[in-house]
């Protein structure tokens, strides 16, 4: 008698305890590193205000390392910030809003504008001292910071402006956007890459071939700054997860969620407007 009353007791509890957790869904992501203030304030919004029974578990672990994650199953999504590859069989790439990978220098620095050749030469090792750069206002050797190979900025970065030749080997790879910055800001005569999200106090973005690395500009001309990408979200193409689908048109589509895209540093490029 004493076994079940304590096992009605036990069944008891647990149905007291089941309402509370009935229904949670916790969403496993990883990769891009670029992308991670955007799609941390998404998922905050979105648990508090559109789905409280959704919460997220996110690893910043480079786009590429999170879309490996997806084909192994370790995660349900990532998110990439940059074009599919075809080592990426499996998968499937949506777009998710507008980035821009800025080319920063320190606030010493003078120099205001840069090519797409100048920077390809510098990451290339065939400019090697500021004084190469007419305006920057030193005589220095450039320090180049870039992201590792984990990073899909990594790639998007050799794609566009190394024209998929490898850096020089002067060229000091880090794991994470925050690094790169604190790199440039620390160091008078550091060059580095970054998205928008990424943008403060202590660095410099330079306008490239002439266009301004700035929210509003990629806005109005998402074409015309060079160095404009697209963030992704990678599902696998067998059965992704419906409530990670759910989610993804939230972001692409509400009008809420083109609101803290633009709060978080990036730019709506789906979004709906609010209807005045």
């Amino acid at each position: 008698m004493r076994i079940k009353t304590l096992a009605i007791a036990a069944l008891a509890l647990l149905g007291l305890a089941a309402p509370a957790s009935a229904g949670a869904v916790t969403l496993i992501g990883s990769g891009s590193v670029a992308a991670q203030p955007v799609l941390q304030a998404l998922f905050a919004t979105y648990s508090k205000q559109v789905n409280k029974k959704v919460h997220f578990v996110y690893t910043a672990n480079g786009g590429n390392a999170g879309v490996k994650d997806v084909q192994n199953g370790t995660s349900q999504f990532a998110g990439q910030a940059r074009t599919p590859l075809p080592s990426d069989a499996g998968t499937t790439y949506i777009k998710l809003y507008l980035d821009g990978l800025c080319i920063d220098v320190n606030p010493k620095n003078k120099l205001s504008d840069i090519s797409i050749q100048q920077t390809h030469d510098i990451y290339r090792g065939l400019l090697t001292n500021w004084s190469q750069l007419p305006g920057s206002g030193l005589e220095t050797t450039i320090d180049p910071v870039g992201r590792d190979t984990n990073g899909g900025t990594y790639n998007f970065f050799l794609q566009a402006v190394l024209n998929n030749e490898a850096p020089a080997s002067n060229v000091n790879a880090l794991t994470a956007d925050g690094l790169v910055v604190n790199a440039v800001k620390q160091d008078p005569n550091a060059i580095g890459y970054d998205g928008l999200a990424w943008q403060g106090k202590g660095q410099k973005a330079l306008k490239v071939n002439g266009v301004p690395c700035q929210a509003n500009k990629i806005s109005v001309e998402p074409l015309k700054y060079p160095l404009s990408r697209y963030i992704f979200i990678v599902m696998p193409t067998a059965n992704p997860s419906p409530a990670v689908q759910k989610f993804v048109d939230w972001a692409r589509r509400s009008p809420l969620a083109g609101e803290v895209i633009s709060k978080a540093g990036g730019v709506p490029a789906f979004n709906k407007k609010p209807k005045k």
